[in-house]
């Protein structure tokens, strides 16, 4: 077995509540890493065309990959795989804490959860037993208080009152983090599952652990110096990146009709640090960036502050300007165990469908009354919630408005307004899990990050979502955190002047090197990054820029084709129509320029006129596929 992994696939059957334990395919494991990549494979083979993402024929995966189970800082997650129901197609989402490292404890690379239990069931796993036990108790319960019942000697992974009533963006919650994208909570919930508990005695075995260890250390002191990691994330959180939205004009505001909201300030992280930090700052295991935040819930006490995310679109987005706001509604959400982008977006849409007269929503913009008792209702799908537990593009379907619905392949937009950064724009059309921003962001490349290109030219803007995605698809298989990434940038670059000339020099030169760009990402040379010397280090297998890129096209791909089997296509492809045509910029005659940026998109993927991958680019990345 090639070290990194425990070697062991743990297959679960609810109803029958049998397991086995069986051997990880290692070629899989190397075409694929582990994570999203392994359980992608896994759930392509295991399913028929056609499956009802909340049936039991719907195989629920919890993936570890190589790097879990280290003590390097950003390596503790895990990935869930299903078929999504609030998208119909792949269904993803990645998760921090402690599980991911227990589960390597456990020896378990993946977790294959299959069928449905008849009532409510919890299951627990230590080393070689596993466990089939009620759950009727805790059926009905929030996240926290379920944690809270089960103890601490094993690592949990939840749902709460959202994934049970089967809302189509609910999550799966682990100590204070959440895999909160696509509805796996819903999926979980389906399966009367309301709780995976594990912990083991197993080490990781690495290939060269003196050498991953001396490098750990220097990865750890590079963080700790890092401008980003080591100081605005320790600071401000995701938080910081606030006012660098909304300064830029790309902070969603009113349901994405505006980029811009004037009192942003009042919910962004500086301002969090000033007015609301109480405690300490959190942390994923074995991580040193504390990028969690600690905040005061009047009622509740000390809980988890919101992330960037959470706080654009349950704050601007929703015309809100008060910290203690998003502070409860993140608290509710996360207790309820529900994905706070879905929400806030939904959230917006009910809003604008009520100003216009198409929809009694009970909540309004700028006005906080309603929405606290309004996410209760969504969690519990009780009244106007149970509608709009069916996420944006559901509702859009029975009352109209899908011209601001906004949403890509049924999945809501993340907080980054694509008509103030092209290249995320077109992310966000042919991302496969729909429109979200980490499975490449891009944005970060081209309007949030240190060193950018303009944001709003067609130059290296198809180039750069290939590229990003790739990386994304191989981090989130490693399972890595893709916060690491924001190290690539070293200390100089990040403490430049904005305005000065060199800094100006320095993004021109990089939005015209677009060959000297992709040709080096394509070298399979020397492991450069942390996350290639880790990979080396721990499997033994060398891996580089070129490696990883490969790898990410190959996971991509795979789930361009399981998108292609479920019916989708082409026109799945897009960005809503107020993003395509509403401007939000002087000059601007229209919004983002998609139609002349997709089809050089699929050229670089190696996909025909229509967005279908050829059989030279499926054979090229050994992709086996069905005919």
């Amino acid at each position: 077995m090639i070290k990194g992994y425990a070697g062991r696939i743990l297959e679960i059957q609810l109803e029958t509540e049998k397991f086995v334990f069986k051997p990880l395919d290692e070629d899989i494991a190397q075409l694929y890493i582990g994570g999203k990549g392994y359980g992608t494979r896994l759930l392509y083979d295991l399913t028929e065309p056609g499956i009802d993402p909340l049936s039991a024929a719907n195989p629920l995966i919890f993936a570890t990959g190589p790097l879990n189970g280290s003590v390097a800082p950003q390596t503790n997650r895990f990935a869930v795989v299903c078929k999504s129901p609030l998208t119909g197609g792949i269904g993803n989402a990645t998760c921090g804490g402690s599980f991911a490292y227990a589960m390597k404890r456990a020896g378990v690379d993946l977790i294959i959860v299959q069928g449905s239990a008849r009532s409510p069931r919890r299951i627990e796993i230590e080393d070689d037993a596993v466990r089939f036990l009620p759950a009727d108790d805790l059926w009905g319960q929030g996240t926290y208080a379920t944690q809270e019942a089960l103890g601490k000697k094993l690592k949990h992974a939840v749902i709460g009152p959202a994934g049970e009533n089967r809302v189509l963006y609910a999550g799966i919650v682990s100590d204070e983090r959440i895999a909160g994208r696509t509805g796996v909570g819903a999926v979980m919930g389906s399966k009367n599952l309301k709780a995976i508990s594990i912990n083991g005695k197993r080490k990781l075995e690495m290939d060269d652990p003196d050498a991953f260890k001396a490098y750990t250390k220097t990865v750890r002191d590079l963080f700790k110096e890092h401008p980003v990691l080591g100081e605005s994330m320790k600071r401000f959180g995701t938080g910081a990146i606030v006012n660098t939205t909304n300064g830029r004009n790309i902070i969603p505001t009113h349901n994405f009709k505006y980029g811009h909201f004037d009192d942003a300030m009042q919910v962004s992280g500086e301002h969090m640090e000033e007015h609301e930090l109480v405690g300490v700052k959190s942390s994923c295991i074995h991580c040193p960036v504390t990028c969690g935040r600690d905040v005061e819930v009047e009622g509740v006490g000390r809980v988890k502050g919101p992330e960037y995310e959470t706080l654009a679109l349950l704050g601007p987005n929703l015309e809100i300007g008060n910290l203690k706001n998003v502070n409860e509604w993140n608290y509710l959400a996360d207790d309820l165990g529900m994905d706070t982008i879905s929400l806030g977006a939904t959230l917006s849409f009910a809003m604008e469908l009520q100003e216009r007269g198409m929809f009694e929503a009970g909540v309004s913009f700028g006005d906080p009354d309603g929405i606290s008792e309004l996410i209760q209702d969504i969690g519990h799908r009780r009244g106007t919630g149970d509608m709009l537990a069916d996420g944006t593009r559901r509702m859009a379907e029975r009352l109209g408005g899908m011209e601001f619905a906004m949403h890509v392949k049924g999945l809501e937009l993340s907080a980054y307004d694509p008509r103030g950064s092209f290249a995320q724009g077109v992310e966000y059309a042919t991302t496969n899990r729909g429109g979200c921003h980490v499975q490449g962001a891009s944005m970060y490349l081209e309007s949030v990050g240190p060193l950018t290109i303009n944001p709003q030219n067609l130059k290296l803007k198809a180039d750069i979502p290939v590229i990003q995605q790739n990386l994304a698809c191989a981090i989130n298989s490693m399972v890595l955190c893709i916060f690491s990434t924001y190290g690539m940038f070293p200390a100089a670059i990040h403490n430049m002047d904005p305005s000065s000339r060199t800094h100006w020099a320095l993004s021109k030169m990089m939005e015209n090197m677009g060959p000297l760009f992709r040709g080096f990402m394509g070298i399979k040379g020397k492991p450069m990054l942390w996350w290639e010397k880790w990979l080396t280090y721990i499997t033994g297998e060398t891996m580089s820029s070129g490696h990883i890129q490969e790898i990410g096209a190959r996971i991509f791909n795979l789930e361009r084709i399981y998108n292609l089997r479920e019916g989708l296509t082409q026109a799945d492809d897009t960005l809503p129509s107020r993003i395509l045509h509403e401007p939000t910029f002087p000059g601007q005659t229209s919004g983002h320029p998609l139609d002349a940026l997709l089809p050089r998109y699929y050229t670089l993927r190696g996909w025909d006129a229509q967005g279908v991958p050829t059989t030279k680019t499926l054979d090229k990345l050994q992709i086996r596929h069905s005919a």
